[in-house]
């Protein structure tokens, strides 16, 4: 069989199986399977690839089918101009977040921030893209999962980006001093909303996942504790879940928050809360 034999077989059989977008993701997974760039496969369409080529694509392919995520097989994913480590450790990080990110170094360059807390790190990707931005900023990274974290510090000795510390604490029960901006990704999915998420998401960890019963109690117990560790004017950023808005920013508000902004991402919903303590 020829590598174009193979692509086109690959994406007939996700179409079948209801994975989005295909032929991008047999591209990729051959691209892997192969060693070659993904559009290299392009120039390589009339390749013959004999058994022991083809034994470990059909793996590939058969545990994409099987709705394991494309960056489990692939090993990687690309966040914001970086290539970081990425498996069932620790969330898939989204697109959304990279917009979280550049909001947060939009916000850094109007105001010169000597310390950043990354809450919920998972595998270190706000954290480590901050550094790599801000190379004289001191930043912690916290999350209360051991898994999670070791896949953070693996991505930090990938990059080169050993100095920022990280923490293993629920929520801030570990953290000590004021920051210039606390950023925190943390989990707001409600529990009850698990059967409409897609097979793919679902191989997270749940505790990367679920925010509780409303989804969005770890978020309330964070803006009730910031204030205990936001410098006077301490920016906080947060991504948050669909509907749950309103009823944060009213939170922010008691909490002595001004200048709250609640950002769009790209799609139109409203994913990010910006606030400014004091």
């Amino acid at each position: 069989m020829t590598v174009l034999d193979i692509l086109q077989s690959t994406t007939s059989y996700f179409a079948k199986r209801g994975i989005e977008s295909p032929r991008l993701n047999a591209e990729h997974l051959i691209a892997h399977g192969l060693g070659l760039k993904r559009l290299d496969v392009y120039l390589a369409f009339e390749r013959q690839l004999d058994e022991a080529e083809l034994a470990p694509l059909r793996e590939l392919v058969r545990r994409r089918g099987q709705k394991e995520p494309l960056q489990h097989l692939l090993g990687t994913v690309e966040f914001c101009g970086h290539t970081f480590l990425c498996d069932e450790r620790a969330l898939v990080p989204r697109p959304e977040t990279e917009e979280l990110v550049e909001l947060v170094i939009a916000e850094c360059s109007l105001r010169q921030s000597k310390r950043i807390l990354d809450l919920g790190t998972g595998s270190g990707v706000i954290a480590l893209s901050l550094a790599l931005k801000f190379p004289e900023v001191a930043i912690d990274a916290i999350d209360i999962s051991v898994d999670a974290l070791a896949l953070a510090q693996e991505n930090a000795s990938r990059l080169d980006a050993a100095r920022v510390r990280f923490l293993e604490s629920d929520l801030l029960a570990r953290v000590d001093g004021n920051y210039d901006v606390i950023v925190a990704n943390l989990p707001y999915v409600a529990r009850a909303d698990r059967e409409q998420l897609a097979a793919e998401v679902l191989r997270d960890p749940e505790v990367a996942l679920f925010g509780g019963e409303r989804g969005d109690e770890l978020i309330q117990r964070l803006i009730d504790a910031a204030p205990n560790y936001l410098v006077a004017g301490g920016l906080l950023a947060l991504e948050i879940g669909l509907d749950q808005s309103d009823s944060l920013v009213k939170l922010l508000e008691r909490k002595n928050f001004h200048d709250i902004a609640a950002k769009k991402d790209y799609a139109g919903v409203t994913r990010f809360l910006l606030a400014r303590y004091g």
